[in-house]
């Protein structure tokens, strides 16, 4: 069984910076013509190959089950489950991903792989593929340039352990080791040793539960071989933060 997991949870606080109260509006549900334009939309559509569909979502829940009621196709919503992360406004990012992975091994006893994605993200199709049927763990990047400030920076060392560094202050970075490569990290993995994965969001419920996603994900990535992993890029990889990065994504839809 094959299991997809996004988390759509945040309060979007940058996406509705000087917007009306009442005009919010949880960023992957956003569009401005057609209620297909949005990035969860996109998404699911990259994810039908999936078996089940983990949606983490917490700020303006009702409005995600409803969308995903009126708007998405039916084949597709018989593949979804919405899980409500009642920390959304009081713990990071971690949360969600944890209570997705929780999810889908409470639910299911025959899970092969796990692919998890930010949902928040815009990436070209056939670059998304490339990691679908990978048969590998995969680590993603993208080719825009690093700043401390936004970039999740994924790197190998010496020893070819991949690492991450990211501030969440979004201020300096430092990096204290030698690097073989260093990478923008694409927001997107795959997980292929369920066993070692629960291993992982244990840990984090037990000792990180303040952390981001990368708590759990770089304890994983510690647990297996290296030479399990394979490392994917993204020819076109939008970070949805703004209004206006939303309209260069849509740009992009009319154009392909």
């Amino acid at each position: 069984m094959k299991i997809a997991i996004i988390t759509v949870a945040g309060i979007s606080s940058r996406f509705n910076k000087n917007i009306p109260e009442d005009e919010k509006i949880l960023k992957c549900l956003y569009y401005n013509e057609k209620p297909q334009d949005t990035l969860i939309y996109q998404m699911l559509e990259k994810l039908e190959y999936a078996d089940s569909i983990i949606i983490v979502g917490g700020y303006k829940f009702q409005d995600l089950k409803a969308y995903i009621n009126k708007q998405i196709p039916q084949n597709l919503q018989e593949k979804i489950i919405t899980v409500d992360n009642p920390h959304y406004h009081d713990l990071s990012s971690g949360y969600s991903l944890y209570m997705g992975i929780k999810e889908a091994l409470d639910n299911f006893n025959d899970i092969n792989e796990i692919l998890f994605v930010e949902g928040d993200l815009d990436i070209d199709s056939e670059s998304f593929s490339n990691v679908v049927n990978s048969k590998a763990n995969v680590l993603t990047y993208n080719h825009e340039p690093i700043y401390s400030n936004k970039a999740v920076v994924l790197y190998q060392n010496e020893k070819d352990d991949y690492h991450y560094l990211f501030n969440s202050d979004h201020g300096m970075l430092a990096l204290d080791e030698p690097f073989k490569a260093i990478f923008n990290s694409g927001q997107v993995w795959k997980f292929q040793d369920i066993d070692l994965l629960k291993k992982a969001n244990d840990n984090f419920k037990e000792n990180l539960i303040e952390d981001t996603n990368l708590g759990i994900i770089q304890k994983y990535f510690d647990l297996i071989d290296n030479n399990s992993i394979e490392v994917i890029g993204f020819s076109h990889w939008v970070n949805c933060n703004t209004r206006k990065d939303y309209e260069f994504i849509k740009k992009y839809w009319s154009e392909i």
